[in-house]
């Protein structure tokens, strides 16, 4: 597919179909802007041709237009398969949240991206294309874009389809195409520590979240599988590494489940854990999936245990809910569009 190709690439592309180079920067303002091949006018009839079985397919098949101005845009690919993205508007821009994968093998109990299970990996250009179709449906272009920030964490895990969303994350932060700062990028991962480690490397400045969700790996094996694989003290490790190769404050997610790690001894043990790291924690009140059967605190608990630890020297805030009324509020994204419904 076309959009998974950089500048440089399009114009080999574009030589080895015999073509001037110059076509290749054509071909990609074209998908940069969004343009389907019949909205393309500066392209001739016989290169239109060549280039239609590589074109990309992906489109908007519904949008969700929630009363606090959060827009939820299911997403179709060629194959048929669908992910959700949701944008939120902010005073300082527009964010959006990009899924990696159709679906999720992480099986964490508290989201309903994995219900399912896994069913592929999205190719970079497929998470290039929600970026570009959103721009597109908000009146943006290449040059005057309406989105402002990424974050990866839609549907799937961004570092179980590791080489995929480097590339996006190159393609995204191109000065020759939407040119998005990588620090208004967010990368959320439950925890593959091998991989937070390879991130270290790439040269990338985003901010790296993590989905803690548990002070302990006994609480955390409960709710979340890959706690049986990595511990919180690997985890930290390599936020560490990651703190010291960037020198970018990571997140840390915290989501409150009733009767589960929302207790003043969760709160200080939290404290104890993270005490020293260069970090933020996002208390996220759980968001209602009718499928997992847990319950989340009210929003005052969660302004109760913000409060317990920034006494105990944290840097603490609770997320603000968006779009929980079109189910496009943390951990409620899935692969569930079928047949004209939601």
């Amino acid at each position: 597919m076309l959009s998974d190709l950089s500048l440089k690439e399009l114009k080999e592309y574009a030589k080895d179909l015999g073509l001037p180079e110059y076509r290749g920067s054509q071909i990609f303002d074209a998908i940069y802007s969004g343009k389907t091949l019949e909205e393309i006018s500066n392209l001739p009839k016989s290169v239109i041709e060549q280039v239609c079985k590589d074109w990309p397919s992906y489109k908007i098949v519904k949008r969700y237009d929630s009363k606090d101005g959060t827009k939820k845009y299911i997403i179709e690919f060629d194959d048929a398969e669908v992910v959700e993205c949701v944008l939120m508007s902010y005073k300082y821009g527009n964010t959006l949240c990009v899924s990696t994968q159709v679906g999720c093998r992480m099986g964490c109990k508290f989201c309903a991206s994995g219900l399912n299970g896994l069913k592929r990996n999205l190719t970079s250009g497929e998470m290039l294309g929600q970026v570009l179709l959103v721009n597109k449906d908000l009146g943006g272009t290449v040059k005057e874009r309406k989105i402002t920030n990424i974050v990866l964490m839609g549907s799937g895990e961004p570092l179980d389809n590791y080489d995929n969303v480097i590339k996006f994350l190159r393609l995204v932060t191109s000065e020759d195409g939407l040119n998005i700062s990588d620090r208004n990028i967010s990368l959320s991962t439950c925890g593959l520590v091998p991989q937070i480690h390879r991130l270290a490397e790439e040269g990338l400045n985003i901010t790296l979240t993590i989905s803690l969700h548990a002070p302990n790996d006994e609480i955390r094996q409960r709710t979340m599988p890959i706690a049986n694989r990595y511990s919180i003290k690997e985890i930290l490790d390599a936020c560490r590494n990651y703190i010291d190769k960037t020198k970018r404050r990571v997140a840390i997610e915290y989501t409150l489940i009733k009767n589960v790690n929302d207790s003043k001894a969760c709160a200080n043990a939290l404290i104890s854990r993270l005490k020293g790291l260069l970090c933020h924690v996002n208390i996220i009140p759980l968001n209602y999936v009718k499928e997992r059967g847990l319950t989340g605190t009210t929003r005052k608990e969660a302004y109760q245990f913000v409060g317990l630890l920034e006494k105990g020297g944290l840097s603490a805030t609770v997320r603000r809910t968006m779009g929980e009324d079109i189910s496009g509020a943390c951990g409620q994204l899935r692969n569930s569009y079928l047949g004209g419904k939601a």
